[in-house]
C-alpha cells in the first residue's frame, strides 16, 4: 500500500516536472535571457540617472558605486527651481525655451510634410523622382555638415530683412526643420502610398476638392503616421544640442541640453544637479512615447487600409 502511494507521488512529481519542462523550451529560455539583457541594459541607465539625482557628491564620486541613495534628497531639484537657493539655475526658463522650439517644429514639420508627401504620393509632375531622391540625399547628410551653410544663409537673409540670427528661437526652429522635414516627408510619403487611391477618387467624383479629400479622408486614415512623425520630430528638437549651442548665446534663451552642458562645465561640478536636470528632460518624452505607443507602432509598420 505504501509502495503504491510512493509510486503515485513520484508520478505526480514527474508529471509536474514534465509540465514545467514542456513550458520552458530552449528557444524560450534563450529568448528570456536575451530579453532580460536588453531590458536591464535599457532600464538600468535610466534608474542610475534618477537615483543619482537624489545622491550626494560623495555617493556619486566614491570609489565604490552606490546603487541606492541613502535618502531622497531634493537639493539638486531645489537648485534647479528654488529661487531662494544660492546656486539657483532657473531651469524652468530652459524648459519653456525647449517647449517653444520643439512644439512649433513638430507642428510645422507635420503640416509641411502632409502637403509635400501627399503631392509626391498622389500627383504627377515633372521632377517628382528627382525630388524624392533629393529628400533622401538631404536626410543622409549629418547635421554638422549643414550647420555652416545654414548659418551663412540665414545670416545673409537676416542682414537683408533685418533680424538677428543668433539668440533667435524662431531661427532655431527653422534650422530644426532642415533636419526633421526630410525624414517627415519620407515617412508620410510611404504611408500615403498605402492608402487606396480609389477612396479619394470616389470623393473627388462626389464633388470634393483636393484639399477636402486630404482633410476628410486622407488625414483620418493617416493618424498613426501623423502621430509618429510628430513624436519623432518633437524628440529631435527636444534633445537637439549642436544647433542650439551655435545659435544661442544668451543664458535666458538656452534650451535644456545647453543648460545641462553649462551646469556640467561649471568650475564646481555638481553631477547630482546634472542628473536631476537630465531626469526632468527625459521623463516627459518617455511618458509621451509610452502613452502614444499604439499610434507609433501602427504609423511605423502598418498600412493605411482601414475597414
Amino acid at each position: 500500500m505504501q509502495n503504491n502511494q510512493h509510486m503515485q507521488n513520484n508520478q505526480k512529481e514527474m508529471n509536474f516536472i514534465d509540465r514545467m519542462a514542456s513550458r520552458f523550451s530552449l528557444q524560450g529560455f534563450i529568448f528570456a535571457i536575451t530579453l532580460t539583457f536588453f531590458l536591464v541594459s535599457i532600464l538600468f541607465p535610466f534608474y542610475w540617472m534618477v537615483a543619482s539625482s537624489f545622491k550626494t557628491r560623495a555617493e556619486i564620486g566614491g570609489r565604490s558605486p552606490v546603487y541606492v541613495p541613502s535618502a531622497l534628497r531634493t537639493e539638486a531639484y531645489q537648485e534647479l527651481f528654488d529661487p531662494g537657493n544660492p546656486s539657483f539655475q532657473n531651469f524652468g526658463v530652459n524648459i519653456w525655451n525647449t517647449i517653444k522650439v520643439s512644439v512649433p517644429t513638430a507642428v510645422i514639420a507635420v503640416i509641411l510634410a502632409v502637403l509635400g508627401s501627399y503631392a509626391i504620393a498622389r500627383l504627377k509632375f515633372k521632377g517628382k523622382n528627382l525630388m524624392v531622391n533629393a529628400i533622401l540625399v538631404v536626410y543622409l547628410f549629418p547635421g554638422i555638415l549643414l550647420i555652416i551653410p545654414l548659418f551663412s544663409m540665414l545670416a545673409r537673409i537676416g542682414d537683408t530683412i533685418g533680424f538677428d540670427v543668433q539668440d533667435n528661437l524662431g531661427v532655431l526652429v527653422f534650422t530644426y526643420l532642415a533636419q526633421t522635414l526630410p525624414v517627415a516627408l519620407y515617412m508620410l510619403t510611404n504611408y500615403f502610398r498605402t492608402i487606396p487611391d480609389e477612396i479619394e477618387q470616389a470623393a473627388l467624383i462626389d464633388g470634393c476638392s483636393r484639399l477636402e479629400v486630404i482633410w476628410r479622408i486622407t488625414l483620418p486614415l493617416a493618424v498613426p503616421a501623423l502621430v509618429s512623425v510628430a513624436i519623432y520630430t518633437l524628440m529631435i528638437a527636444w534633445n537637439e544640442f549642436l544647433y542650439a549651442f551655435v545659435f544661442l548665446n544668451s543664458h535666458e534663451l538656452f534650451t535644456m541640453p545647453i543648460k545641462i552642458n553649462t551646469i556640467w562645465n561649471d568650475p564646481s561640478p555638481r553631477p547630482h544637479v546634472v542628473m536631476a536636470a537630465s531626469t526632468i528632460m527625459t521623463v516627459p518624452i518617455m511618458v509621451l512615447f509610452l502613452s502614444l505607443e499604439k499610434y507609433l507602432a501602427e504609423g511605423l509598420s502598418a498600412g493605411g487600409v482601414k475597414g
